[in-house]
This record gives C-alpha cells, structure tokens and sequence, in this order.
C-alpha cells in the first residue's frame, strides 16, 4: 500500500495529465474526450477521501489539488457545453475561416449598376441584408429605402470625385463588417 504522499504524487501527475488530454481535444488532436482517464483520476480522489491523512502539510496538498482538479472540471464541462451548442470560441474561428475559404462570408455580390440593375436595389439590399446577418450585425433598423438613399448618396460623391457617368457597387466584408464598395465604371 502507497503512503500519502506518493499517493499525492500520484494524483498529481494524472491531474497534469488530464489536463493535456483535454487540452489536446479541445485543439482538435484527439477524436474524444478523455472520459476515461477523467474517470479513473475522480476514483483516485475517492480512494484518497476514504484513507486518513495524518500530515497537515499533506492534507492542505490533497485540498489544492483537489480544488484545482474541481475547477478543471468545471472549465471542461462548461467549454464542452460550449461545443456541443455550437459557442465554442475556437470552432467559430475555424468555421469562420472556412466559410472565407468557400467565399461564403467574403460576400462579394454581383454587382450592380444604380437602379438600372438586373434587380435593382431589392437584390441589393437582400445581398446586404444576408451579409449582415452572416457577420451577426443587427439588421432591425435596415429597410431598403434607407440603403437606396445610402448608394444615392455616395453614388453622387463618386460620380462628382471621378467626373464618371456610371458607378458600381458591390457587397463586401471586411474585418467581420459589411460595407458597399463604389467604384467608377469606366
């Protein structure tokens, strides 16, 4: 039978290791979660519950491994939480990168000339609209009479600026926004 003290150890290094296990499967490394390790270091705790320790100095350690161990817990369970909602902080990002990588956030819309456009500025507005809403930007206040006066607008300043009869403008995103890019049409 092992003293308490290299039963600490013990417990000890399958914390650490625990801790990298879950490390390396929230970065994606390992397929599953280390269920199983986490299982066998919680009957450890309980082995170790169960025996006295007569040192102080080893039961203040078993108490701060214990505490850090429950707090580990508890940043696992909620960052598993976060996966399984879809929340998860880092698997957005990823998502996020992929959908660049597909052109489906980099929402670069046909363009479209004025109001003489194949749709005119509804098709305009529904690309916008559809960007916003991909990025999370709050869409309540945006109607399309606002967004035509919006191109009206800069459509004006951009004809003024470049001395040009025709203007295009087309839907992008840019570091997570939707702007209107205007260009001259030459």
């Amino acid at each position: 039978m092992a003293t308490a003290g290299e039963g600490l150890l013990a417990i000890e290094s399958k914390v650490k290791q625990l801790e990298r296990a879950y490390e390396q499967y929230f970065l994606g490394s390992r397929p599953r979660a280390p269920q199983r390790l986490r299982d066998e270091v919680q009957k450890l705790f309980h082995q170790q519950l169960a025996r006295p320790i007569p040192n102080t100095a080893l039961r203040f350690r078993f108490g701060s491994i214990h505490s850090r161990f429950q707090t580990f817990k508890r940043r696992w369970d909620n960052t598993l939480r976060e996966i399984e909602n879809g929340t998860y902080k880092r698997h957005l990002f990823k998502a996020g990168l992929h959908e660049r990588e597909r052109g489906i956030a980099q929402r670069d819309a046909p363009k479209h000339q004025g109001k003489a456009a194949a749709g005119g500025p509804r098709d305009l507005f529904e690309d916008y609209r559809d960007a916003a809403l991909a990025c999370g930007q709050d869409v309540t206040a945006l109607t399309p009479e606002r967004l035509e006066r919006v191109v009206a607008r800069q459509a004006v300043a951009v004809r003024e600026k470049l001395g040009c009869d025709e203007v295009d403008f087309r839907v992008v995103v840019e570091g997570g926004r939707v702007k209107l890019k205007l260009s001259a049409r030459r």
